[in-house]
């Protein structure tokens, strides 16, 4: 199981990568693996306003359907367009090809109430 100590985690399991007032998010190396083989990843958010913790788009597995919701308030600035095609990336690379939206932040000081790697791997346990 793989937690990258630059990024913050949500006890969600989403992964928050900052830069500047932008946050890339996904869902985690142990979520993917919880939900098994992804077969679509559907966001229909883009443009739009959302809180901390409402749902930004849905991950398809071949026996579940989970939201991902978000870790940081923020407009959707981007969407993975490669998940259309490769919705399996999110297996392969959720940190890296499986990303799932850009947000700029409206409220970063939400990123103190995630938490490290460290805290969140303990929580997986």
């Amino acid at each position: 199981m793989n937690f990258p100590s630059n990024l913050k985690y949500s006890s969600d399991h989403e992964w928050v990568r900052v830069e500047g007032n932008i946050a890339t998010i996904g869902i985690t190396d142990f979520a993917q693996s919880e939900l098994g083989d992804i077969v679509f990843v559907d966001i229909t958010t883009l443009d739009e306003d959302l809180a901390a913790g409402e749902v930004f788009g849905s991950i398809e597995a071949v026996k579940t359907v989970a939201d991902g919701l978000m870790p940081v308030s923020g407009k959707v600035i981007e969407v993975n367009e490669n998940l259309e095609g490769a919705p399996e990336s999110v297996n392969s690379d959720p940190y890296g090809e499986g990303w799932m939206i850009k947000v700029e932040m409206s409220n970063p000081a939400e990123l103190d109430s995630l938490m490290d790697a460290a805290a969140y791997e303990a929580s997986c346990k």
